[in-house]
């Protein structure tokens, strides 16, 4: 293709894919009137972005490429304009009404508007915010609050699954009086409990709290012991209605995937399933673990009741809810209800994306959210990696960051944040790669640990190294030493 016909080939293309938008912004107009005003054009941006990531570009972004043009990457909260300013380039004129005004400034603007209401101030502008999680012995340790909040928390996370609402209290009464004396805000976010899919022993091993199986084993699944043989392992998945979920075939994951199996048989209020492997050299299976269905639909209601009873404290106490296990979008309605009835200056929402039917569903779950002024999305990438395959990890977390962009939502990227380094002290290569990911996201979790000081350090130090060369997924091209180094040699 020679030069001009590649740059014929570039405008037709685009001027087809501007006109898809055009239309498919049209065509789904109808999502609009319930929106928030701030969050219109973000909608907008959104639809016209699935419209380009349902075609493939490739062809089109080396032909861009290659003509010394954008070739629409890092381009996702502002698309069409992008679009438009590349016809520019190439001759096509545009009326002043005609151009979107959804342009990279206006985006960046929104974004970051949309951050600090959810995170607040920012120790160091350059970096995302960091949530810390605290733990049960965080609520007699004023000491620790304070130092947390001197070496950059923004955001503390208290996990509703644990405690009560007398030990949130004290954590957060510590919290106000650190913040008071330090001078510095903090923003308490409060998670959730969200159905406890977790393991109880209900036949063999459960005096003992745990017990011993192997490869090959068939065990059972069921809510009640009745009807099994004693040397039977059953396991309750401590949730009612879910057995009646499961079909022959469907993957069953217990404790992160260590021990996975394969329903077998399935009978009334019961199902067997095969243990086809176990990634531990302790073959046993533990109370209270998770359990995981990644081929299972599993219709539970996500707001449990004692989510519902925790809500009143959350919306008097917290500036950010956490939902867990959302599903659909109706999921996120029922949440809104909820919370409208409690109070009208309630929590934004983080809404936790653990599931492969969040993944499939999360532009309805956006549009959703975008009745509100803001909210946020959480990549809640312990359970989703499980649900989803590790393997797999890595491209769908791209995929949420880069949707979540093109809605001009804020992210919280969590699970796992230089764990090892929170629970032992030393990090590991590929968790310190892993951490310099993190500054895609707005806001970047942190686990409890005995050395979380040392990963906050650890982290801000990563974070804006990673910060001079690009801002989320832009590139910026500082001056390397390296190339200096042999350019003056």
């Amino acid at each position: 293709m020679t030069g001009s016909e590649s740059l014929d080939y570039i405008k037709k293309e685009l001027i087809s894919l501007e006109k898809s938008m055009e239309a498919k912004v049209a065509d789904k107009s109808g999502l609009f009137s319930n929106l928030h005003n701030d969050q219109k054009e973000a909608a907008k941006n959104l639809i016209e972005y699935l419209v380009v990531r349902n075609r493939d570009l490739r062809n089109l972004q080396d032909n861009l490429h290659v003509n010394g043009l954008s070739s629409l990457a890092s381009s996702e909260s502002h698309i069409r304009r992008q679009v438009q300013s590349i016809l520019e380039r190439l001759g096509e004129n545009y009326q002043a009404d005609q151009l979107d005004a959804c342009d990279f400034s206006f985006s960046k603007k929104k974004i970051e508007e949309k951050s600090h209401l959810l995170f607040g101030n920012k120790t160091i502008p350059s970096i995302p915010s960091l949530m810390v999680t605290f733990d049960s012995g965080f609520a007699d340790s004023y000491a620790l609050i304070k130092s947390l909040l001197e070496n950059g928390m923004n955001v503390a996370r208290i996990n509703c699954a644990h405690d009560d609402e007398a030990t949130w209290s004290k954590m957060i009464s510590k919290l106000r009086k650190a913040s008071k004396r330090t001078g510095i805000d903090c923003k308490i976010y409060m998670d959730l409990a969200g159905p406890k899919i977790r393991t109880v022993l209900l036949g063999k091993g459960k005096d003992k709290g745990k017990v011993m199986v192997k490869e090959g084993d068939l065990i059972w699944l069921a809510e009640e012991s009745k009807g099994f043989d004693q040397d039977d392992v059953v396991i309750s998945p401590n949730v009612s209605g879910i057995i009646g979920f499961l079909k022959k075939g469907d993957r069953v994951y217990i404790d992160d995937g260590v021990i996975r199996a394969t329903v077998e048989k399935t009978k009334t209020g019961k199902v067997g399933i095969r243990i086809t492997r176990i990634s531990s050299e302790k073959s046993q299976i533990k109370a209270k673990k998770g359990i995981n269905f990644p081929d299972s639909l599993i219709q539970i209601p996500s707001l449990t009741d004692f989510d519902k009873a925790s809500l009143p404290f959350i919306c008097e106490h917290a500036d950010l809810v956490g939902y867990s296990f959302v599903r659909t979008a109706d999921d996120i309605s029922n949440l809104q209800s909820e919370l409208r009835a409690i109070s009208e200056h309630h929590p934004h929402m983080i809404i936790k994306i653990e599931t492969p039917e969040a993944v499939s569903n999360l532009p309805s779950l956006l549009i959703e959210g975008m009745k509100q002024r803001a909210f946020g999305v959480m990549i809640a990438r312990g359970d989703l990696a499980v649900e989803i395959g590790f393997e797999r990890m890595g491209e769908i977390q791209e995929e949420i960051l880069w949707i979540c962009e093109a809605a001009h939502v804020p992210v919280v990227w969590a699970t796992q944040v230089l764990e090892s380094l929170n629970k032992s002290g030393m990090a590991t290569r590929s968790e310190i790669t892993d951490a310099g990911q993190s500054a895609n996201a707005e806001c970047v979790m942190i686990n409890k640990g005995d050395h979380t000081i040392e990963v906050m350090e650890t982290l801000k130090d990563i974070l804006q190294r990673s910060a001079e060369h690009r801002v989320k997924k832009r590139f910026r091209f500082r001056q390397l030493k390296i190339a200096e180094r042999f350019l003056n040699t």
